[in-house]
């Protein structure tokens, strides 16, 4: 009986026991090819900080501007940037990951990616990650001021609005470009603070 037991509790003792702290919820964090990528490392250190778990998802474009490694090592999470990355189980990755969300946050946000949520398409993981889910959807966009105000754009974000996914942004200020205008990304303190607001909500109404 003894040596029984003990067998049992090696067996347990040599699993890998993940335990989530209480209020501890998963983020998927969207990182698209913007120039203001670089600054979703401080967002996704705020967020770790703030006790979540957090999954980078980047668009091809984005690892030209910020190294997946870097995101990693700051989220303490592998970071998806293709389809190809997902080797590790039979289950598709993106799917888990929008499965395990309880919000999915993009930013910066592209014309782009704001183009492809609104007609659907998901021709890369973030992209599918978006359609698949069910988590609350959090958008902060960063671009040219006048792809922001362009009607296209415009149009595709009304769309998204009457969806239920939520806005942060942009800015005024100096862009990249050289132009100033309305474009820039919205502070990374605020949009964990909105962030961390979406997340405690969905307690309120569970309660």
């Amino acid at each position: 009986m003894e040596k029984n037991a003990r067998r049992r509790t090696d067996k347990t003792s040599a699993r890998k026991v993940v335990r989530i702290r209480p209020g501890t919820k998963s983020v998927v964090l969207g990182v698209t090819g913007s120039i203001a990528a670089y600054k979703s490392a401080e967002l996704a250190s705020l967020l770790v900080k703030q006790g979540h778990e957090v999954f980078v998802v980047m668009t091809h474009d984005a690892t030209e501007f910020i190294s997946p490694l870097t995101l990693q090592t700051l989220s303490k999470n592998p970071v998806t940037a293709s389809f190809f990355d997902e080797k590790e189980n039979w289950r598709p990755g993106h799917i888990e990951l929008a499965d395990r969300a309880n919000l999915v946050l993009i930013a910066p946000a592209t014309a782009n990616i704001i183009a492809e949520l609104a007609h659907g398409l998901a021709s890369h993981p973030l992209a599918a990650i978006a359609l698949a889910t069910r988590a609350p959807i959090l958008i902060a966009p960063a671009m040219n001021g006048k792809m922001w105000q362009h009607p296209a754009t415009i149009e595709n974000v009304e769309k998204l609005k009457a969806r239920g996914i939520e806005f942060i942004g942009p800015e005024e200020g100096m862009l990249a470009c050289g132009y100033e205008g309305l474009g820039r990304l919205w502070k990374v303190n605020d949009i964990a603070f909105r962030a961390e607001f979406l997340l405690a909500s969905q307690d309120n109404l569970i309660a």
